[in-house]
Formats: structure tokens, C-alpha cells, sequence
């Protein structure tokens, strides 16, 4: 098996991965909006078996706050990098932040706003250091919202970008990705010295794939290894449960 995010077939874990995943469109499905997601029954406490085989190491990598990775996975709470590892929280409760310079100016989020208020269906999901558009419920708007987006994050500066993800466009520093948060939850313990393992669904995780294998470690596609499908990834994840503890 190959260590890149096209490879395949899936691979036997063992007891010194240290797994990152992904959320939406990996460990639990896509809604019309992100406040309407479902969290399966068993996936907590599943992730929870998982994490204490693997001495703890396991994170979940989203593009959500850490309070909102926080209420999907309560009562429990998980190492965690939300808005794409713009904060981040390590498996002994310390904090780390980016910078402010790293935060998409409010000018032009008001900019977004306005424009998306003149898009019907097209909603804002505005974050501290990140904006995603979204037009699941208005597929019309994909070229209008692609080329403003686009526009906006070419006005922040070089340091921003526009992204394409399932039915939306974010707009993020480029040094806030999932990479540099594979890389920082690395060095640090009980993930520290581990074989990693990112599995994700969009284009925002192919940053946390190319860090896995510069590790060492896999990347696992949900696109390709899982047919696109979150039920398959929850599969999975339920015989790694029983895998691990064998």
C-alpha cells in the first residue's frame, strides 16, 4: 500500500497510529446547513474506545469552532483543532491561538455579508479567523459566490486564499490549514513518536494528507477510499474499535 490519499486498500491499524479526523463529510454526514448536522448514535463513544487504545492520541481536525466540535462530541471532550487548526487543543487542555494578523478582515466580511444577503439561499458562516460561503440551497449562485470570494481573499492579501469546499467557498490565511495542525499535534505528547493517520473528505484536508506522509503516516480519502460516503468511514472506524482492542 501506497502512503499517499489515493492508495488502497484500507489499511489494519495498529496500536501506535496516532489518528486525526476530520468531521463533516468524514465522520458524520453533510446537512443543508452546519447547525442541522446529526451525530450518529455510538460515534462518541466509538471515538472514544479508539482514543483509549491508542494511549490518547486522537484528534479531531475541523473547519468548525472548537465550541462547536465541543457541543457535536458532548459530553466528551477530544484534542481538537478547529477552524482548520487556527486554535487548537492539545490532549492536556492547553490552548494555542494564531495571531490576529492571521483573522480575514472585517471590512471585507461585511462586504461578504451584504452580497450574500442578495443571494436567497446562500447563508454566512462566520468564524474568528475565517468566513465560508454557503450555496447547498442555492446552487445557482456557484459562479457568483466562486468569483467574489475570490475577489475578496485577492484584496486581503497573498497571505489569503479562497477555497472550494462541498456546496461553498472559504476564504482563510494560508498558514491556517490542517497540515500545520497535523504538525503541531505531532510534537507534542501522546502523539508524539506515532505513525499519523488523516482521514478527510474535501479539499481542505489534502493539507493534513500531505503532512501525514511527510511524517511517515497515511492519508486516507473519504472521496476515494470510502466511496464519499461518512456511514463507510463510520464503519471503519467501528472495526478499528474492535481491532485495537484485540
Amino acid at each position: 500500500m501506497t502512503k499517499s490519499a489515493t492508495s488502497s486498500p484500507l489499511p489494519i491499524p495498529v496500536a501506535n497510529w496516532a489518528l486525526f479526523l476530520d468531521l463533516d463529510g468524514t465522520l458524520i454526514d453533510i446537512a443543508a446547513r452546519p447547525d442541522r448536522v446529526i451525530v450518529p448514535d455510538g460515534l462518541v463513544e466509538a471515538l472514544s474506545d479508539i482514543r483509549e487504545s491508542l494511549g490518547g492520541a486522537l484528534a479531531l481536525i475541523s473547519g468548525r469552532t472548537l465550541a462547536d466540535i465541543d457541543r457535536l462530541t458532548a459530553p466528551l471532550r477530544f484534542a481538537c483543532a478547529g477552524e482548520h487548526g487556527a486554535a487548537q487543543r492539545f490532549s492536556n487542555g492547553r490552548l494555542r491561538t494564531r495571531h490576529d494578523d492571521y483573522i480575514f478582515p472585517e471590512s471585507l466580511r461585511a462586504e461578504l455579508r451584504a452580497a450574500a444577503a442578495s443571494w436567497p439561499g446562500v447563508t454566512i458562516e462566520d468564524k474568528t479567523y475565517n468566513i465560508v460561503v454557503h450555496y447547498r440551497q442555492a446552487p445557482s449562485c456557484h459562479a457568483a459566490v466562486r468569483d467574489f470570494t475570490r475577489l475578496l481573499a485577492a484584496r486581503a492579501g497573498p497571505e489569503f486564499e479562497a477555497l472550494p469546499a462541498r456546496m461553498a467557498f472559504e476564504i482563510r490565511h494560508r498558514k491556517v490549514n490542517k497540515g500545520a495542525a497535523v504538525q503541531a499535534f505531532m510534537a507534542e505528547r501522546p502523539f508524539a513518536g506515532r505513525l499519523p493517520v488523516f482521514v478527510g473528505d474535501d479539499v481542505t484536508d489534502e493539507d493534513g494528507f500531505r503532512a501525514a506522509v511527510a511524517l511517515g503516516g497515511l492519508g486516507l480519502d473519504v472521496r476515494v477510499q470510502f466511496d464519499g460516503e461518512a456511514a463507510r468511514v463510520r464503519n471503519w472506524l467501528q472495526s478499528v474499535r474492535l481491532q485495537l482492542r484485540n
